[in-house]
């Protein structure tokens, strides 16, 4: 990869005059990098089926689940520094060829039965890091192929491509895994093809011109912490969302108790996975109405109580039906928080910091996931699975009255409010060139100093992401 001096293509988004359905650019960026998230999931759910049934352990899948999942603490700040320097579409381009070759590697040693847990552990530490790098840098990209009128379709529609990614990635990997044993990771790899090629032809440039400098690794990352924590409504809701992604894990591992508890089967998750699932593309897709309609600061309260209500629930329910339709509300909820998030940190954002802010509201934000996981393990092996369940209620219900009081969020505006920072982006003096967008009147600016000393926010928004967060909430998925 070289620095940003990507190629002679146009600058600025398209003319906002037809729908988004038209920008091809955008349309060649979501089709590309929704065929490739959906190969990874696909060859995510393959990894743990070939080492348990061929020859391997679950000691063995957990240490490829584990590589797999490295990246999120060790790459992810760094990843964002570099987006932020190098030319995106070229990041992009090599994080796709770095997963094809690595993802190739695994099916010539399935077909040629010539498995290694080492290989496997190196295949999928390449295939998260690629995907880290990935979407930091599409994230980052979107507000410079879209005109800012589009930016929460746009991101919405992101939104409901990941979720649908992750809904068909389960049972198609599975059924691709059972036809041959390599065809999960043949099919990843033509994924990955297809994205590149897509990236091909998108001329519009992934980031506003910006000139060199020598890299200067941890400055920059304390860059991007010093800049978010800046902003006082993103401060508050990414620790906020942070406790809410660590109390979903506990309910998702207290669900398969449940569900086996009552006489349930495997297929009966499936079966909730997959009705959640669908809530959760819903909700992405609606997403955009509320944030063009709605306060951040209302949206994120309201959310957290429907959250407070759902959960303990789940410790009362026994059939299916009714744990499927409590799981896709907490989805509907989180997509649509999903989608808030994102448009707010990528309009709040200054261009040149995408990368490396998106990489620290994800840390923040989902670092902390694996404890749910631990904690839950723990309380439902002493409480039980109704104990459990209910402190997990108890828990989010202190969650929302933080939220509530807090006035960061409870006061938040919408970041495209006529008296904040986010001002339209300025036409060109040369007639017939496009509106650029991307470079807001530096909507993102840290806090500066106002009356009495007390720091402002520019406009006081924020955001979060469920794993869900890639802006920052992944809560509940």
């Amino acid at each position: 990869m070289s620095p940003a001096d990507g190629p002679a293509t146009e600058t600025g988004p398209p003319r906002p005059a037809g729908p988004l359905r038209r920008n091809r650019d955008y349309l060649l960026l979501w089709l590309g990098a929704g065929v490739s998230a959906l190969g990874d999931r696909t060859a995510a759910i393959a990894y743990p089926l070939l080492m348990l049934w061929d020859g391997g352990s679950p000691t063995d899948a957990g240490f490829v689940g584990f590589a797999a999942l490295l990246p999120m603490l060790l790459v992810q700040l760094p990843a964002g520094v570099l987006v932020d320097r190098l030319d995106r579409r070229r990041t992009m381009i090599v994080c796709d060829v770095a997963a094809l070759l690595a993802l190739t590697s695994v099916a010539v040693a399935v077909f040629s039965d010539r498995l290694w847990l080492v290989h496997m552990m190196t295949a999928a530490f390449v295939g998260g890091t690629a995907s880290i790098f990935y979407r930091l840098s599409e994230r980052a990209a979107v507000r410079n192929v879209v005109h800012p009128a589009h930016l929460s379709a746009a991101l919405s529609g992101n939104e409901a491509r990941t979720r649908a990614a992750g809904l068909l990635g389960q049972p198609l990997g599975s059924s691709l895994y059972g036809v041959a044993r390599w065809s999960p990771f043949v099919f990843a790899v033509v994924g990955h093809l297809a994205a590149l090629v897509s990236l091909l032809f998108i001329r519009r440039r992934f980031q506003s011109e910006r000139g060199r400098s020598p890299l200067r690794l941890r400055a920059e990352m304390a860059e991007g912490f010093r800049w978010l924590l800046g902003q006082r409504f993103l401060r508050a809701a990414i620790g906020l969302v942070a406790v809410t992604n660590v109390l979903f894990q506990a309910l998702s591992l207290a669900l398969v108790l449940i569900v086996k508890e009552n006489g349930g089967s495997p297929a009966a998750i499936g079966v909730i996975g997959l009705v959640s699932g669908l809530g959760g593309i819903a909700g992405a897709l609606s997403g955009s109405q509320f944030v063009r309609r709605l306060r951040p600061g209302p949206v994120i309260i309201s959310i957290f109580g429907i959250w407070t209500v759902l959960m303990p629930m789940v410790a009362l329910a026994r059939e299916v039906y009714l744990l499927a339709a409590l799981f896709a509300g907490t989805s509907f909820a989180g997509a649509v928080l999903n989608v808030l998030a994102g448009v707010y940190q990528v309009r709040m954002t200054p261009d040149e910091m995408q990368g490396r802010v998106g990489g620290v509201s994800g840390l923040l934000s989902s670092g902390a996931s694996s404890l749910g996981s631990l904690a839950g393990g723990f309380a439902l092996s002493s409480a039980g699975s109704t104990r459990t369940v209910l402190g997990v209620g108890a828990l989010m219900l202190a969650t929302l009255v933080a939220a509530a009081l807090i006035p960061a969020v409870r006061d938040a505006r919408r970041v495209d409010d006529p008296d904040e920072h986010d001002v339209p982006a300025e036409k060109s003096g040369e007639a017939g060139e496009p509106e650029k967008f991307g470079e807001p009147g530096d909507p993102g600016e840290p806090e500066k100093s106002g009356k009495s000393g007390e720091p402002t926010e520019p406009g006081e928004p924020g955001r979060g992401t469920a794993e869900r967060a890639g802006s920052s909430s992944d809560s509940a998925r």
